[in-house]
């Protein structure tokens, strides 16, 4: 049986419906159109570069430099671990060192676990969530100069406030800023009043996805609420408080807002110096900005290194 024939008519209709055969496809076509698509995103992403290259990662490296160099009269010359010499020759050096470090310690007993308390807190209770939540994060609103004078205020020897309540309940008056045994605990107080709200409210965020099954299951094997937290609420809030503690003691082993608004930087008996604190006198009252370099230096040598504990501990739990 033969195949039915075209007529011509049929067969020139046939020839216009076919697709016309597309060339190679336009590079750079594709590309500028991809380019004109992305600009803006690519101008933001630059901008924000920009800001990290010079605000951030030159001062690292000029930072680096510095440390090793030494500037007389506009004159820069290398003069190699001269620099780091002159810092642990300092009688300061131990002093400042011992003081951050008590900090950090009295920072995170109190800004670790006090805003961790607050946030189970407000998570167990049924109404006035959100007031709480502004009251709790208001501290952090305010600007810290301003928070500062506030404790500067209560802790004045003469007429402050909790020398007030003491004298009320006939308690002895103490010298807060004045006293080298109380200083850095004033400061402790102080600064984890202010920054606290923040760290509650990741901690609720975290709490807040907890499922309440967990909850509910405890309770049916007679846990109570001591139980609860740490069976239910520490391990599956681990990874967030792990994370918090690193910030922490990153933010801590800085501290320098708080002690020199409160006491002057030093303290009394240098009670209160810090390294930071140590660095801007290098840098802003002895003009040694190369001993300031190595200081920093050395902080961000040990900061890294925890940093770095920390990432390998993690990554030894996941496996």
């Amino acid at each position: 049986m033969s195949a039915p024939s075209l007529t011509p008519s049929k067969a020139a209709s046939a020839r216009h419906a076919q697709p016309p055969v597309d060339g190679p496809p336009q590079r750079g076509g594709a590309f500028a159109r991809s380019l004109k698509r992305n600009l803006t995103a690519h101008g933001f992403l630059i901008g924000a570069v920009l800001c990290f290259a010079f605000f951030s990662w030159y001062p690292m490296v000029r930072e680096f430099f510095l440390a090793f160099q030494k500037t007389d009269q506009g004159e820069v010359s290398w003069v190699g671990l001269e620099n780091l010499e002159t810092v642990f020759n300092d009688p300061a050096f131990w002093q400042a060192w011992r003081n951050t470090a008590l900090f950090t310690v009295l920072a995170l007993v109190f800004g670790f676990a006090v805003p961790f308390v607050v946030a189970i807190v407000i998570n167990e209770l049924r109404h006035g969530k959100g007031y709480l939540r502004l009251l709790v994060y208001l501290p952090v609103m305010l600007p810290p100069v301003a928070s500062v004078l506030l404790f500067k205020y209560l802790y004045d020897p003469g007429y402050g406030l909790l020398n007030e309540v003491f004298g009320f309940f006939g308690l002895p008056e103490q010298q807060w800023l004045q006293d080298p045994d109380l200083s850095m605990l004033s400061v402790v107080i102080a600064s984890t009043w202010m920054n606290m709200g923040g760290a509650a409210l990741i901690y609720l965020a975290a709490l807040q996805g907890i499922p309440g099954e967990l909850y509910e299951a405890a309770e049916l094997d007679g846990a109570g609420l001591l139980r609860k937290i740490w069976h239910v609420t520490i391990p599956q809030t681990r990874l967030i408080l792990s994370l918090m503690l690193l910030m922490q003691i990153i933010a801590t082993m800085q501290v320098f807002v708080e002690p020199f608004l409160l006491t002057g930087g030093a303290g009394p008996e240098g009670s209160t110096t810090t390294v930071v604190y140590l660095i801007y006198q290098y840098a802003f009252n002895f003009n040694n900005y190369g001993a300031a370099a190595a200081l920093g230096l050395l902080l961000l040598v040990l900061l890294a290194g925890v940093s770095a504990a920390y990432v390998k501990l993690s990554r030894a739990e996941d496996e």
